[in-house]
């Protein structure tokens, strides 16, 4: 039961945002930065898994097409990294992530156009007219998909609140 001076009382409580109410620390515990670097090491040692079974698939996959796309993957992180290390970014792990993706990203346009060439192929246009219609005919569902992992990026780069 509540008078009125009392619910009035704890309405001003309530709104300040602070009840009189005492805390009881049942556990308290100090994590030093060598979980961080553990987590990051863990994530350089998957990217470099990961990476390198990217590579073989598209060899396995795509032959010399998948030679050719692997040197532009490995330029890609190249210039990346060299990018990285000229601004004088930290790595972490929102950043290990982000590496990931693009090499995901620059692996899906390279499957997208492969599937396109292959297809082109079996209609007997001819390999040059081949590679020109599978680029031609990849080039839309390539850019839907950047724009939309953009789109998302912008999102999460407004919304975000610092490094996970």
């Amino acid at each position: 039961n509540f008078t009125v001076e009392g619910s009035t009382e704890l309405a001003v409580l309530l709104r300040a945002g602070a009840l009189p109410a005492g805390m009881d620390f049942l556990e308290e515990r100090t994590i030093g930065p060598e979980l961080g670097q553990d987590s990051i090491d863990a994530g350089k040692v998957a990217t470099i898994v990961a990476f390198s079974a990217v590579l073989i698939f598209m060899i396995l996959s795509y032959g010399l097409f998948g030679v050719f796309a692997n040197i532009a993957l490995i330029i890609n992180v190249a210039m990346l990294f060299a990018l990285l290390s000229v601004i004088g970014a930290t790595l972490t792990l929102p950043g290990i992530a982000g590496i990931v993706l693009t090499i995901g990203m620059a692996v899906d346009a390279n499957v997208l156009i492969f599937e396109r060439i292959r297809e082109e192929l079996k209609t007997s246009k001819g390999p040059a007219r081949a590679i020109e219609l599978g680029y031609e005919k990849a080039i839309s569902a390539i850019v839907d998909a950047n724009v939309t992992t953009l789109i998302a990026a912008v999102i999460l780069f407004v919304m975000g609140s610092g490094p996970v």
